[in-house]
């Protein structure tokens, strides 16, 4: 039944209109910001527990994953320059396996999608809570504790950002959380520096035992494909989205490689699932990078629940033309994350599974057998096979590994 429902729910999304007309696309540079916002966001606080876990050596996992994710970006370009009727992530998985392959696409894509959605308000209303301890909200005379009324707070600060459609406007908010990305960076080598903390932590070479988590975490810090073929659609001139791929995952990887490395170097094994947590509490980078962490989700929900929006928009022909439609589907679907933030408080839990299990088959095994599927000349033995072949068993294993221990360690936990 539940399958039924989802695949209804994705049946009339064949022929997508663009988000942007060809006159009024996106730029380049904004385009820029919106993917390197996709990319760069809460997962880099946990870039350095990553390492942790791992060891130094790990840090290779990190460049190879992006070398990885980025190529399988440039499959679902591929992908989309085969067939001009293609405008999603969806389309892609059609075009590929026909109506099954759609289904399948949307299942991982959208909860994919959701679930990060879903952490960031989580994610707020725990820094909020930490930042205002012991604090308490009256809505009609029903006592709402502090975490929960924060998680409420933010839905409301968010909501109306997400009523804009235009990606073009939703660029200067991605603009945004690129700052808070850098800044919470300076905040933690401020605190080496400037505070005292210094860079004297040595650190394992390698942990193995720590790897299905490390590459886990990895994996979720480049799940932004589910948004690539939408902001692709989205430019002036796709064929520039390639360089818009470049950009983004290297700038991306900078900044997180820097994180990981400071932290790693300041507190060694003693990381917290959040490097913001280890940082001297009474300092004021400290609270800077508290408050700027918090921009972050902020900056980011409205550009990640786009494609969620867009589906469901499309399923109802109004939709498209009817302001007041598109206002009450993006508000529902605010309100619904608001519920199972509040019903499922586990940031962390939340996090690994992502990466693990959703991240892994949207960003990698997906792209590569969609690509083989459409394109048969790429089934010919040569390089490009055998790089994509490599890939699938890369992300099978991690995936079976990673969301293995990512559920054991939820079982344990409960």
């Amino acid at each position: 039944m539940m399958e039924h429902l989802e695949a209804e729910g994705v049946e009339s999304q064949n022929q997508l209109p663009q988000l942007e007309q060809p006159d009024k696309g996106t730029t380049f540079l904004k385009t820029c910001f919106n993917g390197v916002n996709t990319l760069s966001g809460v997962g880099i606080l946990s870039i350095p527990y990553a390492l942790s876990q791992g060891g130094w050596l790990s840090l290779l996992f990190l460049f190879l994953v992006a070398i990885l994710c980025w190529y399988t970006g440039l499959l679902l370009q591929r992908c989309m320059s085969a067939n001009p009727t293609i405008k999603n992530y969806p389309d892609i998985g059609e075009a590929a396996f026909g109506y099954k392959g759609r289904a399948m696409v949307s299942m991982f894509l959208y909860l994919e999608l959701y679930l990060i959605a879903v952490t960031f308000l989580i994610l707020e209303g725990d820094n909020l809570d930490k930042l205002f301890p012991d604090m308490g909200f009256k809505i009609e005379g029903l006592k709402v504790r502090g975490k929960q009324g924060f998680v409420l707070l933010t839905a409301l600060i968010i909501l109306p950002t997400t009523w804009l459609r235009s990606f073009s406007i939703l660029s200067y908010f991605s603009a945004g959380g690129i700052m808070a990305s850098v800044i919470v960076v300076g905040c933690v080598f401020w605190a080496g520096e400037v505070d005292g903390v210094g860079f004297h932590e040595g650190g394992k070479l390698l942990n193995v035992g720590g790897l299905p988590t490390t590459i886990s975490l990895f994996t979720f810090c480049y799940c932004g494909h589910a948004v690539f073929p939408t902001l692709c659609n989205s430019m002036k001139d796709r064929s520039q989205f390639s360089k818009v791929l470049q950009v983004c995952f290297v700038t991306s990887t900078i900044n997180y490689g820097s994180m990981g490395i400071l932290g790693y170097l300041m507190y060694g094994e003693n990381l917290n699932s959040q490097v913001t947590l280890n940082l001297p509490i009474r300092k004021i980078n400290t609270k800077i990078a508290i408050y700027t962490t918090l921009v972050n989700p902020l900056a980011k929900y409205a550009v990640i629940i786009s494609p969620i929006a867009d589906a469901i928009e499309y399923k109802f022909p109004s939709a498209g033309s009817s302001r007041l439609i598109s206002v009450l589907i993006r508000t529902a679907i605010v309100i619904s994350t608001v519920v199972v933030a509040l019903t499922v408080p586990f940031f962390g839990y939340i996090m690994a599974f992502v990466g693990a299990f959703l991240s892994v088959t949207a960003s990698m095994l997906l792209p590569c057998l969609c690509y083989l599927k459409i394109n048969k000349t790429a089934r010919s033995f040569g390089l490009e096979l055998i790089i994509i072949v490599g890939i699938l068993v890369i992300g099978s294993f991690v995936g079976v590994v990673g969301t293995y221990t990512s559920l054991k360690q939820i079982v344990n936990h409960l």
